[in-house]
């Protein structure tokens, strides 16, 4: 069902979305992107260069992320606008449960063009990962 602006208010919280990252997801999508650096796949590699483990893809948690919108939207189609700024990494444990990364969002504003700004959060143990998280969506 896709959703109407008149349901929609300033204040409104979307519904929470739990988003598991596996190491499984970062080799598909390291190929999808061709995204092969090693920070990405490489435990050794990653914590050489200052990191906590191998990471995910900013790109994919960006990406996973915006699933909150769309699916609170019914229609993909009706994000006219994402951006995020990458505020800390997630690393992603080698075993079966990955990362859990939690997304909340709400209503911020109504634009003069009668689209609605969604501020969107991400974190991971508690810690925002997305800085300035936002979506432009357009309500029939």
């Amino acid at each position: 069902m896709v959703l109407a602006a008149a349901d929609v208010s300033v204040g409104d919280e979307l519904p929470p979305v739990s988003l598991r990252i596996t190491r499984a997801d970062l080799v598909r999508y390291a190929g999808a992107s061709l995204d092969f650096n090693p920070i990405h796949w490489n435990e050794r590699f990653a914590r050489e260069v200052g990191l906590p483990g191998v990471i995910a893809h900013g790109m994919l948690t960006m990406g996973m992320a915006a699933r909150i919108v769309t699916e609170w939207a019914g229609d993909p189609g009706a994000v006219v606008e994402y951006g995020v700024r990458f505020g800390r990494p997630v690393p992603v444990p080698d075993d079966d449960e990955g990362a859990l990364v939690e997304v909340t969002g709400k209503v911020t504003k109504v634009l003069e063009d009668g689209t609605f700004k969604v501020n969107v959060t991400a974190s991971f143990e508690g810690k925002s990962v997305l800085g300035g998280a936002f979506a432009r969506v357009r309500l029939p």
